[in-house]
């Protein structure tokens, strides 16, 4: 395995035990350290692994709003990202979590699906998740 493809593999599972366990993350990001909770993982139309998250903190581009604004939205390639670290802390989202959204196309994990968290040790099924 290539070392982009190991940092590909390890930013994805990453990405996935935060869904899972409604954990933050924190991670580097077009060279900028963000603060994250993800909640939606997927690929585009092109076939690219995207993750929709909620920033937090840390720093962006654009600047971040209030907390809580729906303005902090972002959706961006998991590929992309590096030093991905589960954090402890609390989950963050905002009001409109659920809106309609156009980066992912095709689902693999929804945070809607986990309404409580997994505990660490237990292994989750997605498909169950949603009976």
């Amino acid at each position: 395995m290539s070392v982009s493809a190991r940092a590909l593999a390890q930013a994805h599972a990453q990405v996935q035990a935060a869904i899972i366990h409604r954990r933050p993350i924190v991670a580097i990001y077009r060279g900028r350290k963000r603060l994250l909770c993800p909640h939606l993982l997927g690929w585009n139309r092109h076939r690219r692994l995207q993750v929709l998250c909620y920033q937090y903190g840390g720093d962006s581009e654009s600047g971040l709003q209030p907390e809580g604004s729906s303005d902090n939205w972002r959706c961006m390639a998991v590929d992309n990202l590096s030093q991905v670290e589960l954090l402890d802390g609390p989950w963050q989202t905002a009001d409109n979590h659920s809106r309609p959204q156009t980066c992912i196309e095709e689902v693999e994990l929804d945070v809607d699906d986990f309404p409580e968290p997994v505990p660490p040790t237990q292994s989750p099924n997605p498909k169950s998740a949603k009976l």
